[in-house]
Parts: C-alpha cells; structure tokens; sequence
C-alpha cells in the first residue's frame, strides 16, 4: 500500500491523476465538458463566510459581518451588514479593507450600531459605506460587548491582569517588556491549552454606564470607571490559573448577569468542571453559583425575555467532554432548579427561550441534521421544528418567528426566517450569500443509506456524486473519516478542507460514514466508542465500503482513498496498519502512537476517558496498546 501524507485539498486532483489515473469522460469515450464548473481551490477559499444575525430592539433589522478571503490580493476582507428583515435586502455597512476586521455585531440603539474591530468598539449610524467612531479602546484589546438601552449599560469582556484593572493594563504590559528574561515558571499541568500558554492575563466581564444617545466616548485614560463584576471571585493561588470567563450573557433589563467559567484549581488538566454564576450587574453581592453540586460543564446560558429565569444546558458526568448535556432551569426571584426534557435522547447545544416564556427552543444534532426543536417547560413536550439541513444559530424573532442561520450540502449558509406556527415548512431565505459565486458552480446533494455495521446496529452514512458524472464509468472513491470523535458528518456546507464538494470537483465519489461514537443518534450510540477507538468505528467503516461498493457500482474498488483529520487522522493511521483495500491514506494531524500522546496533550481528561484509563500502569497500558497505530 502506497501512503501519502497530504494536508491540502489541491493535491486531491493529483492523486487522482497520478495515483488512480482519472481523465473524466462521456459515454462515447471523448472528453466532456460540464456546463457547470467544478468548485476550485481559489473559488472555495473566497467564499464569504456569514456571522449570526443579531436582531434590532424593535426586531425589524438585523445586523451581520461577511468576512472572505481574496486570492488576487492575498488578502482577508470582512465588513459590516444590514438586514431589512421585512424586504429581505442586505446593505453593506462599512468599507472594505484588509487592515480592519469586522466582528461581534450588537445594536446601540434601533437605529445605531455597534461593532468590534481589532480589539476596539466602534458604533455606527447605519450609512451605508462609512467607518464607524470609536467607543472604547483597551490596551489589551475588547474580545465581545453586549449593550442593554434600558438599564445605559455597556458590558464587554477584555483581558487584565490579576488587579483586575482596565486602566493598569499598560503598565504591566511595560513591566513584561522590560523584564530581564523571559522565563515561565509553571506549578501545574495547565501550563498551556492548545496554542496559548497560561499568562497573568484573563478574560473578565466589565460593565459600564453609557448612553448611546450621548455623545461620550471613553478613552484609554478614563476606562477605569469600567466595574469588573468578577472581582469579588475567590482569589487563587496561582496568578496563571485565574477566573477566565468562557461565556456570558445578560437579562433584558441589564439588571443581571450569568456567565460560565472553569474553576481554577491544580486539577484543570484533568477536570471538565465548568461552573455557572449569576450576579447583578452592579456587583452589590457576590456572584451566586448555581451548579455547585454538578461536576460537569455548564454552557449557553440564557435568560427568559422578563428575566424571571434562566436556562442552561448541563453535562453531569465528571471528566467526560462529550457528556449528554440536559436543559436546566432556575427561578431567578424563587430560588428554584428544574430540569426539562429530561429523558431526550438527544444532546442540545443551544437554547432561547419563546416570547411568553413556556418554551424553550433548542437545537440539536440528529441524524446527520442539526434541528430547531421545541421544548415545552411544563410538559416537557418535544416538537421538532425544522427537518433537513443544518440550523447553526437561532434568535428569537417577535412572537412566531426565529432567525436563523441556515445551510445544507448544496448551500452556503444563509439568514432565513423559521415561522413556528407552521413548522417545517416555515423556512424563508433573507440572504444570498455566495449565490453569483456558486450559480455555475458543480455541488452535488448527499444520497444517505443506512446500513448494519458493528453490535448489528444501524449505521447511518451518505455518499456524494463526482463532477460530470457518468453512471456507464467507474470512479475512485473518497472516505472522509470525521474527527472528535464524538462529532458527526453533518448535511451542512462546511467551509473546511472537509467539504466534500471539493473531493466531488476532484473527481471522486465521496463517502462519510457516522460510525459508532459520533453525535446525533442518541447518547448510547455516542458513548458506545469508550474503549473502542479502533474497534466499532473501524467495523462500521469497513462494512460501510462494503455496502457501498455492493450497491453503487460506479465506484472502482482499486482506486479508493480514506482522508482524516484529528481523530479521523488516527483512525487513518489505524487503517494503515489492519487493511489494505485503500490505494492511498492521507492522515492529518492524527495520532500515530496513543501512549506518547497521553504525554503531549493539555486535557488529560479526555484520553483518561475515552482510552480508559493512564498508560502507566498496567492495566491502563494494555488498554492503550489495544488499538495504538503505531
């Protein structure tokens, strides 16, 4: 077996030439030119790629950034856009330029805005083509901002150092600068996560009065009137291991906030213990946590529209990342905590809550779809609202409606309405984004089929057609293996190097298969893959190439090609050593020897779980040799 190690998508189409010698051609033999165009490296990369919608006080606008890359240039553009929800036109807001980015949209007022743009806070008149004006700048730079009119109340998260001070971040950062070395000392594992180091600097929440009808602006010298609600927080020990906010979220009325946050402790490397706290944003009292007795990660907090509530989702199980999350909520004003929809097989991963406050509306993987559900709080009755397709965020729209952003394999994402008096078909597009770029554009649908694979189960997959297709000619086949692994192969237009257009336009039938362990086929399904990396996944691969190559005879068996990333490289490097059906592997990023990786990686929490256990004793160590590529 030949065994390429290919990071970029471009060299697909010399696989298929070099190594399966592919010309595309028509029935009689002479080459065929399709009137649509295949979907090229440079035309995929200069996409524009589309933030979430963020709906005006009087909910008759929106507000989104675009972002895309220019090949010609070189360069990264993004700008600012407004939506007419009524009239479903797009007017670009800002200029163009490759020397500011645009992101973290809010609005100031109905009819002024608010963006970020490398690290500074901006508001903007809705002139369309005009640089905003400068609101708040910190030396550190602004990470998001959330505006609440009623309450005159700015709140943003920046990073400071351990006096918790926006005004004295300048002179830390000169200390740094003139320090003799620089050496880092570290007492713990949690000396870095992923691509950072742990640093004296932290994420804080801050809020600060401001009327966005005044003509204030707050300088780097006048911003220490920002109040850090987390200040009161328990000191620890360990300046590098300090509160970091995650996420948060604020009421309506801007009276209070919740966020989440890893507590710090020595123990980080090994804890998925994310903590839920509530305080009022004036910080009089000390922040109330809420998940004290849970062990698991909180996330999406969101408050009821009288702010009365506030709902979360939960994971319960102690070091486990992928742990089924449950709908929490807790009576603000009663002190109370309920769970909803407790027995829901699925795992939300969003949540906003409905105009009266008796439903929650969720979205959730299921079954290769990602889908707006609703929940209601009293009964805990499921409806699902949207069908095929992929939801990737929802906000709540007046009374009957949601704003969403909305995409499937055929599609680029896109804002659209979901009318929840007539669920299913309630959908309706506002946006066309990327629509001239892809018009000639080759971008074929996704067959599902469902097969028998490992414990005898139902194993879901689904294959896409190659560009000029032509059912009288074999073609080589394309494996794209997912990573996670608890994830899932999705119907949505991905803008990664996973897309499997790209592997289509190449030349290739292209097959994803979501084998035993990914998300979105109940909690059992997922949680089948502990213990098991090379075992059930590597079954429900192997019998999904052999369903495929029993039903769909245009694949040549000789010329197939198995593609992935983390552990989708891992199961790649597997494949290497226990078949050799596939003519070429491509392994990114993935794991070569499991035990050495338990040395390098940063959340020990994870191969402690899904490997089962430590690769130093003894029991651990077998248990890591079972299916260690190496």
């Amino acid at each position: 077996m030949e065994f390429f190690a290919i990071c970029f998508i471009s060299t697909l189409l010399l696989i298929n030439q070099v190594v399966f010698g592919l010309i595309a051609v028509s029935a009689d033999g002479k080459s065929e030119q399709n009137v649509l165009n295949p979907l090229d490296i440079e035309l995929f990369h200069s996409l524009h790629r589309l933030s979430p919608p963020v709906v005006s006080p009087n909910e008759t606008l929106a507000l989104y950034t675009t972002s895309y890359y220019e090949p010609n240039s070189n360069q990264q553009f993004s700008y600012l856009a407004l939506l007419d929800i009524a009239t479903a036109k797009s007017t670009q807001l800002t200029p163009l330029s490759d020397e500011v980015q645009v992101s973290n949209p809010l609005w100031l007022s109905d009819t002024k805005a608010g963006y970020i743009s490398n690290g500074m806070l901006y508001e903007h008149n809705l002139v369309p083509f005009t640089k905003g004006t400068l609101v708040l700048n910190i030396t550190t730079g602004i990470d998001s901002a959330l505006y609440r009119s009623e309450a005159k109340k700015l709140f943003f998260t920046a990073d400071v150092y351990p006096d918790g001070r926006t005004d004295r971040v300048e002179q830390h950062v000169r200390k740094e600068k003139n320090r003799a070395d620089s050496g880092m000392a570290f007492d713990n594992l949690w000396a870095r996560h992923w691509n950072s180091w742990m640093t004296p600097l932290k994420s804080n929440i801050f809020a600060l009065d401001f009327d966005s009808e005044s003509n204030t602006r707050i300088s780097k010298s006048t911003n220490n009137s920002a109040l850090n609600v987390m200040n009161s927080l328990p000191a620890f020990k360990d300046p590098l291991l300090r509160w970091d906010v995650e996420r948060y979220t604020v009421s309506s009325d801007g009276s209070h906030i919740a966020f989440v946050i890893r507590k710090p402790s020595l123990s980080m490397a090994w804890s998925t213990d994310v903590d839920l706290y509530v305080i009022p944003s004036d910080a009089r009292t000390t922040p109330k946590l809420l998940t004290a007795d849970i062990n698991g990660a909180a996330s999406s907090p969101t408050f009821s529209v009288d702010g009365s509530a506030l709902a979360w989702l939960q994971m319960e199980t102690p070091g486990y990342e992928s742990d089924i999350r449950r709908i929490y909520v807790s009576n603000i004003t009663t002190n109370t905590l309920v769970t909803v929809a407790r027995n829901w097989t699925l795992s939300p991963h969003g949540l906003v809550w409905s105009s009266d406050g008796k439903k929650l509306f969720a979205l959730a993987s299921d079954r290769g779809d990602n889908k707006v559900f609703s929940i209601d709080i009293e009964s805990d009755q499921i409806d699902e609202i949207t069908g095929h397709g992929h939801i990737a965020s929802i906000s709540r729209l007046g009374n009957d409606k949601l704003i969403a952003t909305y995409s499937n394999n055929t599609e680029c994402a896109n804002i659209y309405t979901v009318d929840l008096t007539n669920p299913k078909s309630s959908m309706l597009r506002l946006t066309a984004i990327n629509g001239d770029k892809l018009q000639s554009t080759y971008l074929g649908a996704s067959e599902d089929f469902w097969f028998k694979g490992a414990l005898n189960e139902s194993v879901h997959g689904w294959l896409v057609r190659p560009y000029n297709f032509n059912p009288l000619q074999k073609y080589p086949m394309a494996l794209l293996i997912h990573g996670g692994p608890q994830q899932g192969n999705a119907h949505a237009f991905s803008l990664s190097q996973w897309n499997p257009n790209m592997y289509a336009s190449a030349g290739f039938v292209v097959v994803q298969i979501n084998f035993h362990g990914s998300s979105g086929y109940g909690q059992d399904f997922t949680d089948s893959i502990t213990e098991q990396w090379g075992g059930y996944p590597y079954e429900d691969l192997m019998k999904g190439v052999d369903y495929v190559l029993d039903n769909y005879g245009f694949i040549d068996s000789t010329k197939m090609v198995a593609l992935g990333a983390s552990y989708g490289g891992y199961m790649v490097n597997w494949l290497n050593g226990n078949t050799d059906r596939f003519a070429a592997l491509v392994s990114h990023d993935g794991q070569f020897n499991v035990v050495s990786g338990y040395y390098t990686t940063d959340e020990l929490w994870f191969v402690e779980h899904d490997l089962g256990g430590v690769p130093f004793t003894a029991s651990g160590r077998k248990k890591y040799e079972k299916y260690n590529p190496e």
